[in-house]
Parts: C-alpha cells; sequence; structure tokens
C-alpha cells in the first residue's frame, strides 16, 4: 500500500473503469539480451502478475490483456506451443492466486484450436471465480476483433432465423449482448507497450471512444509506475464522445 500513497498526483475518484492492455515487446526484449524468445514470455507472465496485483490495488474494475490473437496462430509452432503452456500454467495458478483477492476471471476469444486441457482450465478458473465482483479479470485467448464482430452476426442471424429476435429489433445494445464482452463495458483506457501505434485488431467494437495510450517500454520492463503514467495521462483528457464537451 505504500506504492499508493507516494501517487497522490492519481485522483481516485476519475479512475478509467476499464484498462484494456495491448501486451507487446516480450520477443525483442529477449532478443535484445540474447535469449530465447520464449524467456521474454517468462518475464512478460511476471509483468501480467505485477500489473494484476497493481491494478487492484489501484480499485480498477475491468483490466483486459490481449494475450494472443487470432493471428498468433501464424507464429513458430515452437513458440506458440510455449505461449500456451504458460497460459495453461497461469490459468491453473489463478485458482489459487484469487483465493484471498476478490477477482473474477473471464477468458474471451474463440476456443477453436485450444487444447482441451486449456479449455477445461478455462471453465475451471471461470467458474472458481464467478462470483467475485471486486475487478473482473480478462484475457482475451485466440481474440480478434473482426472475428469477434463477425460470431456476434452469426449469433443475430440464428437469432432471426429462429423467431427470437425481428430484424427491425437489432440494435448497438442486442448487437453488444452477442459479443465476447458482452456483460463487460468498454475500455476507457487502451494502453500499448513496445512504441508500436495501432491496436492490432483488438476490441475494435469497444473501443470506439478508448483514450489511447502508447509507451516505448517494452512489456516485461512495464512497472507500476508506467502503469500510474497512463492513468495520470487520462486523467488529463477531455472526453466528449462525439460531443463539443466543456
Amino acid at each position: 500500500m505504500a506504492l499508493l500513497k507516494k501517487n497522490t498526483e492519481i485522483d481516485f475518484s476519475k479512475l478509467p473503469q476499464h484498462v484494456a492492455i495491448i501486451v507487446d515487446g516480450n520477443g525483442r526484449w529477449a532478443e535484445r539480451r540474447g535469449l530465447p524468445r520464449s524467456a521474454g514470455h517468462r518475464e512478460g507472465a511476471k509483468a501480467v502478475r505485477r500489473i494484476i496485483e497493481h491494478a487492484y490495488n489501484l480499485g480498477i474494475r475491468y483490466l483486459t490483456f490481449f494475450a494472443f490473437s487470432s493471428e498468433n496462430w501464424s507464429r513458430p509452432k515452437e513458440e506458440v506451443d510455449e505461449l500456451m503452456k504458460l497460459y495453461l500454467d497461469y490459468l491453473k495458478s489463478a485458482e489459487n492466486e484469487t483465493n484471498d483477492k476478490n477477482i473474477r476471471v473471464k477468458i474471451i476469444g474463440s476456443r477453436i484450436g485450444l487444447s482441451p486441457e486449456l479449455i477445461n482450465q478455462i471453465d475451471k478458473v471461470e467458474k472458481h471465480t464467478a462470483d467475485k465482483d471486486k475487478m473482473t479479470l480478462l484475457i482475451a485467448l485466440n481474440y480478434g476483433g473482426r472475428q469477434d464482430i463477425l460470431q456476434a452476426v452469426k449469433k443475430i442471424v440464428d437469432d432471426v432465423q429462429k423467431g427470437i429476435l425481428n430484424k427491425d429489433d437489432i440494435t448497438e445494445e442486442e448487437f453488444r449482448k452477442r459479443l465476447y464482452t458482452e456483460d463487460i463495458p468498454d475500455p476507457d483506457l487502451m494502453i500499448r507497450t513496445s512504441g508500436e501505434m495501432r491496436i492490432s485488431n483488438f476490441l475494435i467494437w469497444q473501443c470506439s471512444y478508448t483514450e489511447f495510450y502508447f509507451t516505448d517500454v517494452l512489456w516485461p520492463d512495464f512497472r507500476e509506475k508506467h502503469f500510474n503514467e497512463a492513468i495520470l495521462e487520462y486523467q488529463k483528457r477531455q472526453r466528449r464522445f462525439g460531443g463539443l464537451g466543456k
């Protein structure tokens, strides 16, 4: 808690409700040190745990990590296998790590291509944490924004064909209910590390009015102070949502 006391500039009454993070730079972090890319992913996993703890203590209600995109399957099989092992290990530990915290864990994305063991562990951790409500931790695994929109369109078509929904009743709200983030508010702030300035097919429906924060820091080097810097920058901005503002 001492860390929080030092951050007196943060206005805790104006925290973003939902922070989404594109974790980028694990491979470059490792390459710059002459290490295999897997070492960067392992360090990146430590950074994820670090920021979850910090965001929880700050009072962030929703925290989303872009862990593995639907396009990442094109990476070398050895790297993909290492990443899947890391996700499986994390989800196994998450059951115990959330016991003393009020954190709900939700995995968003397609399960097609995931191993039965990983799918089973996703089901276990989601069920284990379903009643927790101080913070919702979302992990986007095998996720793509276009894929998300497409699967929602298919659900809309199915519901119209079944007579559950009339064509004239299709609204943004009805569409939102069929996205992977159906019960999650849109991100207020999105952070991307490693100096890249694009959203890479991440939450593209949900980020219509999201504030973006880009940093050159590689993800394994991302610390609590960097998260705080993003929050402070967010709090300087005036969100207009298409209006003129004040």
